[in-house]
C-alpha cells in the first residue's frame, strides 16, 4: 500500500549548507524565524570546512567587509584554539584562516545552539510551485522522499538548484558555456615554517607578489613582509618561465597549473593548505563528470606533494594530513535576477543605495592550463552587492545566496568566494525572516532601508569601508 510522503515545515527553508546557507540560517533564526537547513553532503559547512582560506572577508586595504555570522563562527574557532589569523599574501589580498577541523565543530554548534533543524544527506529532487511561489521541495533522505516546505525559500545550493528545478532562467559559464576548472584542496602538516619562510624571503621570483598597485612595494619587500608575519601565505608561480614550478610543468613532473597557493591552517600542527590542482572542462552540475575528475585530482595531489618535498625547503618531513571532503567547484549556474552585478561596478568599487553585502576580492577567473585572469578592485576598495541580484526573476518568495547570484561572469569571479557568500547569506536570511514577519512572504515587499539597518545592527558590514 502506498504511503503518504512525510512533511516538515519551517518559516524559512534553506537549501544548501555551505558558507551562504549556514550564514542565511543563522541570520534568519537571529531575526525570529524558524529554520530548516537541508544539505546534500554528509556534513554541513561546505567550503567552510574544506580547508580553504576565507577570501573576501576584507578588502585589499585590510578593512573587514564581512561580519555577523562570520564573526560568530570565528569566535567559536578561537574558543577551540583553531583561529589562525588574517594575513596578507603580498600579492592581492587578505585571507581569514582557521583550522578546518575546529570549524567543523563551530558550524554544528552555532546551528544547534540556535535550534536550527539541520539535515545532511538530503538532496533535492523536485520543487512544489504555486503561481509565483515555490512552496517547498521534495528531497530524498535516508528514509525516502520527504516534502519540506517554507514560507520563504533560500537557494544556497551554489548551483541554483531550486531556481533551476522551478523553471527559472539561469546562465552558465561564458558565452560558449566554458566553466572554470574544478579543484581538490589538500593539507600537509609538519612543514618547517621558519625554513619555508626564509625560502620565500630569499626567493621572491619563485612567488607571485606585488600584483595589486595599492601595495606600493617591490616583490622583494612583499616577500620580506611574509617572512616577518610568520604566516606562509603565498603563491608559487607557474606562469613565469624558469621558475621551479614552471620547469617542473615543462618537464612533465607537474600538471599544468597557474600556481601553488599555500596558507597556514594550523600553527600547532605546522600545517598548510594548498589550492593548486585543476581539471578543466568539467561541469560541476554533472555528477558523472565530477566522479571522473576526482581520480585525476587525487593523482595531482600526490604530484604536488612530491614536487614540494623535492624542491621547496621546509617540506622534507611534511606529510599529507587532510583532503577536502568534496571536489571544489568554482562556477556553475547564475540566476537571472531583478538586478545584475556588473563587472565595471565591481572593479570601480561602486556603492549602491540598495547594497546589502560587500565584496572586495579581485576578479578571479581560472582557465585551462596555466591561465588565470586576475584584476584587482580599484584602490583596494570594496563594492556593494545590490539586493536585486539575490532575487530570481519570476518568483516572489525565493532568494539566493552564494555564487549563483545574478551577475556578469567576471563580476561573479569576484563575488563567488567564501567571505562574500557569507555576507550574501546574512542578507538573504535576514530578508527571508523579514518577509515572513511581514506576512506575505514576498521578498520584494521587504523595505531595503530596514533590511540594511537590520544587517548593520547584527554585525554585518554595509558601510564605513572604502
Amino acid at each position: 500500500m502506498a504511503q503518504s510522503i512525510p512533511r516538515h515545515h519551517a518559516d524559512v527553508l534553506v537549501v544548501g549548507g555551505g558558507a551562504g546557507g549556514v550564514a542565511a540560517s543563522i541570520a534568519a533564526r537571529e531575526n525570529g524565524a524558524s529554520v530548516l537547513l537541508l544539505e546534500r553532503g554528509s556534513a554541513v559547512g561546505g567550503e567552510l570546512i574544506g580547508g580553504l582560506p576565507f577570501l573576501g572577508t576584507a578588502n585589499a586595504l585590510g578593512q573587514p567587509i564581512v561580519g555577523g555570522p562570520l564573526d560568530i563562527l570565528l569566535d567559536k574557532c578561537r574558543d577551540l584554539d583553531g583561529y589562525v589569523g588574517r594575513p596578507f599574501d603580498g600579492r592581492l589580498m587578505y585571507g581569514t584562516m582557521v583550522d578546518p577541523e575546529a570549524m567543523k565543530l563551530a558550524v554544528v554548534e552555532a546551528l544547534a545552539e540556535r535550534r536550527i533543524r539541520t539535515l545532511v544527506g538530503t538532496s533535492v529532487d523536485d520543487v512544489v510551485i504555486e503561481g509565483r511561489e515555490v512552496r517547498g521541495v521534495i528531497a530524498h533522505t535516508k528514509g525516502g522522499p520527504t516534502l519540506f516546505t517554507g514560507d520563504v525559500i533560500v537557494d544556497s545550493s551554489g548551483d541554483a538548484d531550486v531556481v533551476t528545478r522551478a523553471g527559472g532562467e539561469v546562465l552558465k559559464g561564458d558565452e560558449k558555456g566554458t566553466l572554470q576548472p574544478v579543484t581538490l584542496v589538500f593539507r600537509m602538516s609538519h612543514v618547517e615554517f621558519p625554513v619555508l619562510l626564509e625560502f620565500i624571503r630569499d626567493n621572491p621570483d619563485e612567488f607571485t607578489l606585488a600584483e595589486n598597485p595599492v601595495i606600493e612595494k617591490t616583490p622583494a619587500e612583499c616577500a620580506a613582509d611574509i617572512h616577518a608575519s610568520g604566516h606562509p601565505f603565498a603563491m608559487m608561480q607557474g606562469e613565469r618561465p624558469g621558475s621551479l614550478l614552471s620547469d617542473a610543468i615543462e618537464a612533465g613532473s607537474m600538471y599544468q597549473t597557474t600556481g601553488i597557493w599555500m596558507w597556514p591552517t594550523s600553527m600547532q600542527r605546522q600545517e598548510l593548505g594548498f589550492n593548486t590542482t585543476r581539471i578543466s572542462g568539467v561541469d560541476g552540475t554533472d555528477s558523472f563528470a565530477i566522479a571522473d575528475a576526482l581520480s585525476q585530482l587525487t593523482t595531482q595531489v600526490q604530484q604536488a606533494m612530491t614536487f614540494l618535498r623535492r624542491n621547496v625547503p621546509g617540506f622534507k618531513g611534511a606529510h599529507l594530513s587532510g583532503v577536502a571532503p568534496r571536489v571544489g567547484v568554482r562556477e556553475t549556474r547564475r540566476i537571472k535576477g531583478d538586478a545584475v552585478l556588473q563587472t565595471e561596478d565591481v572593479l570601480a568599487g561602486k556603492k549602491h543605495p540598495d547594497g546589502i553585502a560587500r565584496g572586495g576580492h579581485h576578479v578571479d577567473i581560472h582557465g585551462a592550463g596555466t591561465y588565470q585572469k586576475r584584476v584587482p578592485v580599484r584602490g583596494g576598495m570594496s563594492y556593494d552587492i545590490p539586493y536585486g541580484t539575490l532575487i530570481p526573476a519570476g518568483f516572489d518568495n525565493v532568494v539566493v545566496a552564494g555564487r549563483c547570484l545574478s551577475s556578469e561572469r567576471d563580476a561573479n569571479g569576484s563575488a563567488r568566494v567564501i567571505g562574500t557568500a557569507m555576507a550574501m547569506g546574512q542578507a538573504a536570511g535576514t530578508a527571508a525572516a523579514m518577509a515572513v514577519a511581514e506576512g506575505s512572504g514576498s521578498l520584494r515587499a521587504v523595505p531595503v532601508v530596514a533590511l540594511r539597518e537590520s544587517i548593520d545592527e547584527q554585525g554585518g558590514v554595509i558601510s564605513g569601508t572604502n
